[in-house]
């Protein structure tokens, strides 16, 4: 199979991750980071001047302190007390991070801050990869949570619920009930617990863990099970977002999963049963269950649920107006439908149809020629061999017209056939399709097509038509099909006329909505096309159009189909990439469904959305009248409000190795691409170091940031290749439109090169959207707080010189001014209160509410302010004195 094209960049630079685990032994317990910490390693301290040092941290054996050397303060003075911590923060959430020269270069994902004493002091610290900073985190806020209580915070973690689970299911399992059981059934048991583990993997760990022991016989006793469930189980990213999540405990509350599902999965509605239901569905123990909390097990199930699916599931039901014209829609398309191989040699084959159709295509080609026994036959011209009766074929997309979808389906029909044949086709046509064929002639008292709604459950007929006005039985049309167009290229004479072919009345009476007609210029198309007539383009000439005219391309699609099909010289069926036309407008672009690869990809991706029926609203800049949009525009689009995309790839799940990869053993180094497609503007590709030798459960833990300019024609495309020092090979895609993202944590099911989803391989990644104020780039953050008010970028209104007009509008542009104004402070504002709450910018309000309440509560749980309501906004009223930092988040609060 060929590698993924649409990575085989030039001088692409290949960059190596050497972070693992700092320990062999994976990280599944708050005693693991403990002990980590107290064994101790060197972290980068940064000084708001600039200046980094190195130093070797340490945590105190009785706990109570943490240390750094060498220092030139005496030892004393380079620790700080755990007590004396206030909070801990992943990220360059700190102000020494924001105004230090060299933040730009230092990871978002290897930055932590310990926050201390009355003032809120910062000790900022940068670790060597990411595992390092989450494990600090995780070891430090668990150590705070705990300071308030009697210092047996060492629980063994052999009392923890998760333990007391496993030793259930090992006793079920042990039936002499010895506790002690045969290797085999162990390996046995935790196969059943986890199907996606490799039965290599888990004896592996079954003869370290005896190894350690120095013990003889091979039989696993009931601690040694629990040992290796733990720690081939625990996939140490899920374990930092629980403790995370849940305030340092090892589990999660109904409390806990609410917050989570609000403020990071932006799930709204959400009560405290639906948390607890949740919780009886995926926790594996019998005492969660019964108590209402999620351990670790039943969390990373949950995680894995369709329950907590990227795409949205509103968007899997039909969300668009479908009562709009036929021209306002994106259409599924295929091109040369009867070919399952390449467009030169291939064999028909009804196959084509039938993948189509349950694909839930609505446009799909008939090629149509004189067969045997008066009988119309469909094949490639080419390759005249194993022909498909027409009738055969009729019959099969009569019975899966609208198994995918209920709206209508257009065939594109190209007649090669004798009047006498022709009228053979319209028999079979009308006996096998019935009244489901749309043959109602066009109102000229319309201006637009009908809607896809009015449309339901029909089947349309694009082709020729004879003229109206001739009371003929038959007559000659123009035949400008695809093959006439290549024996036109080939002759290199543009200038030969098209061929003329002889058109019975019954096959042109078929003909209502769908007329084909050439295409001269815009100019006599806006004048003279009818809204039922419409214009097929080959690749090459399309691409000039959209090129050349944009704006034009655009307007003409308003009102009028165009169907955009494969260049002739692509002989081995490759794609086109369809993005390109769909910024114009375009909405029937005919794709090779018998080709995957990137293009067909970004197809299939396209139409999952709006319920995967076929058709898909193009965006209200291409179908208000009034509006203007050209593709090419250099980044902000009038009239649409940018998005920034913050992508986490956080880890990989069960990489398979490459299809017919080189000989290296099992071995693979994967890295993923992330892939923006869109308008020019918006298409940017970055990707991920590479994480040695790891398929299992390869941490990748980078964070990236996307500017689009046209959310509603933008796509995302993960791809998981091989890194291979001959060609990086493909492991697996996802494609999905960014409108269908759902934000949070979130696993994407992985894709093979030919599309289907490859079973338990997933990626686990962190989404987030925000909105973007003013032009250009993605703002520097905390710049935008000082930014005055001259730098703003204010809506312009032209004259269009009709006085009365302009008087009208002249009112506006204040109003206009102060709105822009209220835009911009409101997000300054809410810049601010994020910086002072140390969250990063994607934090939603809720989570800097949440902060914020957690501050203003003092040691002895007393509140420092009280909510009250004035003008109907919630102020923050302090209650005595306040220390100076949150007086700062306060101020910060009232402005919003």
């Amino acid at each position: 199979i060929p590698q993924d094209p649409s990575n085989q960049k030039c001088g692409r630079k290949k960059t190596v991750s050497f972070s693992s685990m700092p320990s062999e032994k994976k990280i599944s317990s708050a005693s693991d980071c403990i002990s980590f910490m107290q064994a101790g390693c060197e972290l980068k301290k940064v000084r708001p001047n600039s200046r980094i040092y190195n130093r070797f941290f340490t945590l105190d054996p009785d706990l109570q302190a943490l240390r750094w050397e060498p220092s030139k303060k005496d030892l004393e003075k380079a620790k700080l007390d755990i007590s004396a911590i206030k909070e801990i923060r992943l990220g360059k959430n700190t102000e020494t991070f924001r105004n230090n020269g060299l933040a730009d270069q230092i990871s978002e994902d290897c930055a932590l801050s310990v926050i201390h004493g009355e003032n809120y002091e910062s000790l900022d610290l940068v670790a060597n990869s990411a595992d390092v900073a989450n494990i600090w985190v995780s070891g430090l806020r668990y150590l705070v949570s705990r300071s308030k209580q009697p210092l047996d915070l060492m629980e063994s973690s052999h009392n923890t619920p998760r333990f007391a689970w496993l030793k259930t299911v090992f006793e079920a399992a042990d039936v002499d009930g010895n506790g002690i059981m045969l290797e085999d059934t162990s390996v046995e048991l935790i196969k059943k617990l986890n199907p996606t583990l490799k039965e290599s993997k888990i004896r592996l760990k079954f003869k370290e863990i005896q190894k350690s022991k120095e013990k003889l016989t091979t039989r696993v006793t009931k601690e040694e099970f629990c040992e290796a469930f733990s720690e081939l189980c625990t996939r140490p990213e899920v374990y930092f977002l629980l403790v995370q999540i849940s305030k340092n405990k090892e589990y999660l509350d109904a409390n806990d999963l609410m917050l989570f599902l609000e403020a990071e999965q932006g799930v709204t509605h959400i009560t405290e049963e639906m948390c607890l239901d949740i919780i009886r569905r995926y926790e594996l123990s019998q005492e969660g269950r019964l108590k209402g909390f999620l351990a670790i097990d039943g969390f990373t199930q949950y995680l894995l649920s369709p329950e907590c699916d990227i795409f949205d599931p509103e968007h899997k039901k039909i969300v668009q107006d479908m009562t709009q014209p036929l021209s306002h829609y994106y259409i599924n398309a295929s091109h040369n439908t009867y070919l399952i191989e390449d467009q030169l040699r291939g064999p028909a084959d009804i196959n084509g149809y039938v993948r189509a159709l349950k694909m839930s295509c609505r446009s799909i080609e008939l090629d149509v020629c004189d067969g045997p026994d008066n009988e119309p036959i469909i094949c490639n011209r080419n390759n005249m061999t194993s022909p498909l009766a027409f009738r055969n074929v009729i019959e099969v997309i009569n019975k899966l017209a609208f198994f995918a979808s209920e709206y209508p389906l257009i065939l594109c029909l190209g007649n090669h056939c004798s009047v006498q044949q022709q009228k053979v086709v319209v028999q079979h046509m009308k006996r096998i399709f019935g009244n489901k064929l749309y043959t109602e002639a066009p109102l000229s008292s319309e201006v637009y097509l009908p809607s896809p709604e009015k449309l339901k459950m029909k089947i349309i007929v694009k082709g020729k038509k004879l003229p109206c006005d001739q009371d003929i039985l038959e007559g000659e049309v123009t035949d400008e099909d695809e093959e006439a167009e290549i024996s036109r290229r080939l002759s290199e004479d543009f200038s030969r006329e098209p061929k003329l072919i002889w058109l019975c009345r019954e096959l042109s009476d078929l003909v209502s909505l769908c007329k084909s007609v050439q295409y001269k210029d815009f100019e006599t198309s806006m004048k003279s096309q009818n809204y039922w007539e419409m214009c097929s383009f080959s690749e090459a000439e399309a691409s000039r159009i959209a090129n050349e005219y944009p704006e034009d391309f655009v307007n003409y699609n308003k009102k009028f189909l165009s169907r955009v099909y494969p260049s002739a010289m692509r002989i081995d069926s490759s794609n086109l990439n369809p993005q390109d036309f769909w910024n114009c407008g375009c909405q029937i672009v005919a794709m090779n469904y018998q080709t995957p690869g990137p293009m067909m990809d970004l197809h299939t991706g396209w139409f999952l959305q709006n319920g995967g029926c076929g058709y898909v609203l193009r965006p209200s800049v291409m179908r208000d009248e009034v509006s203007y949009f050209s593709a090419n525009t250099k980044g902000i689009v009038p009239g649409v409000s940018p998005q920034v995309l913050h992508v986490k790839i956080i880890s990989g799940q069960n990489f398979p190795k490459p299809k017919g990869a080189c000989a290296k053993g099992d071995v693979i180094d994967p890295y993923v691409c992330i892939e923006i497609h869109g308008i020019p503007a918006d298409c940017t590709e970055q990707r991920t170091k590479t994480v040695q030798q790891n398929s299992d459960n390869p941490i990748f833990d980078e964070s990236f940031e996307f500017q689009i300019n046209l959310p509603e024609l933008a796509m995302i495309r993960f791809v998981v290749l091989d890194d291979d020092y001959i060609g990086d090979e493909f492991i697996g895609q996802y494609t999905i439109p960014l409108e269908c993202l759902q934000p949070g944590y979130r696993h994407i099911p992985l894709r093979s090169f030919v599309g289907d989803i490859m079973e338990h391989v997933t990626l686990f990644v962190h989404i987030a959207i925000t909105n973007r104020s003013g032009g250009g780039k993605a703002q520097k953050r905390s710049l935008s707080v000082r930014i005055g008010k001259k730098a703003r970028e204010y809506t312009m209104l032209r004259n269009t010189g009709l006085k009365t007009i302009d008087d009208i509008f002249k009112l506006a542009v204040h109003p206009l001014r102060e709105a822009t104004d209220m835009r911009e402070n409101m997000q300054n504002a809410m810049v601010s209160v994020k910086e002072l709450c140390g969250l990063p910018p994607i934090a939603s309000l809720k989570q800097c509410i949440l902060t914020l309440s957690s501050r203003l509560v003092s040691s002895d749980n007393a509140p420092s302010v009280t909510l009250c309501m004035k003008d109907a906004f919630p102020y923050l009223e302090p209650l005595g004195t306040v220390p100076d930092v949150q007086k700062k988040v306060l101020a910060a609060y009232d402005l919003v």
